[in-house]
C-alpha cells in the first residue's frame, strides 16, 4: 500500500514518536509535505521542524483537523488528556493508531466516541533502525483496510503481527522489554570476551554480530531454536561445556521469569485482571 498521499499527524514526537516518525520519513514511507507532528513545548517544536523537515507544532486539535491517519505517541499517563483535547475535531473518517503502552482500545474508543477506527500497537525500539517488532490489534470500527495501513506503516520499520488485544501485555513483556534483556546478554558475552583476552571493541563486535546472526538463522530458516543449538553442539566439544554452565546458572529460567514479570507489570499498568 502506497501511503505517500496519506495525511499523517503524529501527536507526541518525543522519544518513541520521534524515532518512528524519523524512520518512516527517511525511508520515504511518509510524504514530508503531508506529515505533521506535535510536541508539548514551542522550543522543541522549532528544533524538530528544522531537523525533520516537517511542520511541528503544539496544538494537537489543530494538527489533526485534516489528517487521514493520527498516531498517538504521547506517554500513557497523558493519553486521556490528549484524547479529550482532540475529540471535538475528530471524525470517523480518520484512523487513530495508538503507540501508548498499556492503554486499552476501549479507553480510546470511549474517549473519542463511537465509530472512530482505532488500532493499538506495541512496537519496540529497534524500529529506529528498521528492525523492529510491532504487534497490532484493531478496535470495533477498525476494518481490514485500516489494519493494512498500520501493517504497512510498521512493516516499513520491521516485522508486524496481528493479535487479539488480550495478548498485548505478553507482547510488552517479550518484544517491548526484550531488547533490554538481549542487551544484557550481549554485554555479558562481550565482557566474557574481554575476560579471555580479547580487546573490548573486538569482543563487542563479535558478541553483537553473533547475536544478530543467530536471530537471523531462526527467522530465515524457520527452524526451532533447539535444532539450531544442536547443530552447533558437537559431541565432547566446547559448546556443550558452555551450555552446561548456562543451565547450571539458571539462565533459561531467569529469562522466562524476566518476561513473565515484565508482562505482569504491563497488566498492572493497564488495569487488566483477566488478560495475559
Amino acid at each position: 500500500m502506497d501511503l505517500s498521499q496519506k495525511r499523517v499527524t503524529v501527536l507526541g514526537a518525543g522519544k518513541i514518536g520521534r524515532a518512528i516518525l524519523g524512520a518512516l520519513l527517511e525511508q520515504g514511507v511518509l510524504n514530508r509535505q503531508k506529515t505533521l507532528a506535535t510536541v508539548q513545548h514551542g522550543e522543541k517544536a522549532q528544533a524538530l521542524t528544522a531537523s525533520l523537515g516537517i511542520p511541528v507544532g503544539t496544538d494537537n486539535r489543530e494538527a489533526i483537523r485534516n489528517a487521514d491517519v493520527i498516531l498517538i505517541c504521547v506517554k500513557p499517563q497523558v493519553v486521556q488528556g490528549v484524547l479529550e483535547e482532540i475529540r471535538p475535531a475528530i471524525s470517523n473518517h480518520q484512523l487513530v493508531i495508538s503507540v501508548a503502552a498499556s492503554v486499552r482500545i476501549a479507553q480510546i474508543e470511549q474517549a473519542l466516541g463511537s465509530g472512530i477506527p482505532v488500532v493499538r500497537t506495541m512496537p519496540n525500539t529497534p524500529c529506529v533502525i528498521g528492525s523492529g517488532m510491532t504487534a497490532l490489534c484493531g478496535g470495533r470500527s477498525a476494518a481490514p483496510d485500516h489494519m493494512e495501513i498500520v501493517s504497512t506503516l510498521f512493516g516499513a520499520i520491521g516485522r508486524t503481527v496481528i493479535l487479539d488485544e488480550k495478548h498485548m501485555n505478553a507482547v510488552t513483556g517479550l518484544a517491548a522489554s526484550g531488547p533490554a534483556f538481549i542487551y544484557i546478554i550481549l554485554e555479558s558475552l562481550a565482557e566474557a570476551g574481554v575476560k579471555v583476552g580479547l580487546p573490548r571493541e573486538i569482543a563487542t563486535l563479535l558478541a553483537a554480530q553473533t547475536t544478530m546472526g543467530a536471530a537471523r538463522m531462526v527467522l530465515e530458516t524457520g527452524d526451532h531454536p533447539a535444532l539450531l543449538k544442536d547443530a552447533v553442539t558437537t559431541p565432547a566439544g566446547c559448546t556443550i561445556d558452555g551450555i552446561l554452565e548456562l543451565e547450571e546458572g539458571g539462565l533459561r529460567v531467569t529469562l522466562i521469569k524476566a518476561v513473565v514479570k515484565a508482562a505482569q507489570r504491563a497488566r498492572e499498568l493497564a488495569g487488566d485482571k483477566d488478560s495475559n
